[in-house]
């Protein structure tokens, strides 16, 4: 990638990626491995330096938000987690007060590492704990309990810190609309400001992707999992958590900076083994296999195997399926600002032809999904593709 020439001021977010976990779930194909035996000290210190060698090529004025994801980021021990935080926060120039998210699961994260993260300026923890339901959580590869996760909120409790999203996932093997509906009800008499609520994906090279192809997988039909999507939009709009994005349900104010920052589709630096990072008109992947990822940055080198340059069609049609999934929609006149040109003369005809089809609406300065388009998404961002 070429370096920035540009010396105006700038602003860009981080993600970095932390690919370490004590146990690996059924369901999951982000960049993962087994903690045991893995070289993690040398992992945070090629980290940090990944970070110098970037911002070295794109200077930024300042970091919007940081995430720290994975992986299990709390799967580190707390005096790791003091050098990762330490090294990222000399490194990345970030204002207190500003978003700074970091992943955790249940039965990982104690008050010490808590203690940790709160000492270098992370305000906000999002965990993942999927289901309420010890049977089912077993049944997904998961090693937390129901009684982990209230325990974890004593821990918060205990250090004054109440900043916390949970994720949750729905549409599981075997897993009924009651089922749900008391996961639901759990989740949300923990009176948290975030929750993120995903239907599962049976995602290539998964343990799920295999047993689904071996008939040894019965996961509920798709008239069950609209049933499950609509409950849990009903219940979260009825609590006072608003529906900002497809999945994303927030106290007015508590939505996630971070993830705006993708919706948006504006640029961020992908840190880490296997992170993804957007940065001018390049979207560019690190290596993701530990060793593929340490050997380039022990000669000073990013660790970038992957990079995508954006044409002006590319990026337009990035604005509309990111955009998209907000529950406000994508601005027309941000649009009109970004690439010079009205979305009328880009996408009018296809933008009427969804509105006829109830699919979307156009309000003021916004174009967005109707209810109806919100549950047929995919099918929606699909016309904005240009031929």
């Amino acid at each position: 990638m070429q370096e920035r020439k540009d010396s105006n001021k700038n602003s860009i977010s981080a993600y970095i990626h932390i690919p370490f976990c004590e146990h690996i779930c059924f369901y999951c194909d982000f960049n993962k491995v087994f903690i045991e035996g893995q070289p993690v000290d040398d992992y945070i210190e090629s980290l940090i330096k990944e970070i110098r060698l970037t911002k070295a090529k794109f200077p930024s004025d300042n970091t919007e938000t940081i995430y720290i994801g994975g992986g299990t980021p709390t799967s580190l021990s707390a005096s790791q987690l003091d050098v990762l935080l330490k090294g990222v926060r000399e490194e990345l120039p970030f204002k207190d007060g500003d978003e700074f998210t970091v992943e955790a699961n249940p039965g990982d994260l104690t008050l010490e590492k808590l203690k940790v993260l709160q000492n270098y300026g992370v305000n906000r923890v999002s965990m993942g704990v999927q289901s309420f339901n010890d049977r089912l959580l077993k049944k997904i590869g998961r090693k937390h309990s129901a009684k982990d996760v209230y325990d974890t909120m004593k821990i918060f409790e205990a250090a004054n810190f109440d900043n916390i999203s949970i994720d949750l996932i729905f549409a599981l093997p075997n897993q009924t609309i009651e089922d749900f509906e008391d996961t639901l009800n759990q989740a949300l008499s923990l009176d948290l400001p975030h929750y993120s609520m995903y239907s599962l994906i049976l995602e290539n090279k998964t343990m799920f992707y295999n047993w689904a192809r071996q008939g040894r997988l019965h996961l509920p039909g798709i008239d069950v999992e609209g049933d499950m999507f609509e409950l849990a939009i009903d219940k979260m709009t009825k609590a006072g958590r608003h529906q900002y994005e497809v999945s994303n349900f927030a106290k007015p104010g508590k939505e996630s900076q971070h993830n705006l920052i993708y919706w948006n589709n504006e640029h961020y630096y992908g840190l880490g083994a296997g992170a993804s990072g957007y940065l001018g008109n390049i979207r560019y992947k690190n290596h993701g296999p530990i060793q593929h990822y340490l050997k380039p940055l022990e000669n000073d080198e990013l660790p970038i195997i992957t990079i995508e340059e954006l044409s002006i069609e590319n990026q337009m049609e990035e604005e509309m399926f990111l955009g998209l999934r907000k529950t406000e929609g994508v601005s027309i006149k941000k649009f009109e600002q970004k690439f010079n040109r009205s979305l009328d003369t880009v996408y009018g005809k296809t933008i009427q032809q969804l509105i006829e089809e109830k699919l979307i609406k156009k309000e003021n300065d916004y174009v967005s999904l109707t209810s109806k388009g919100l549950i047929l998404g995919n099918e929606v961002f699909k016309e904005f593709l240009i031929n």
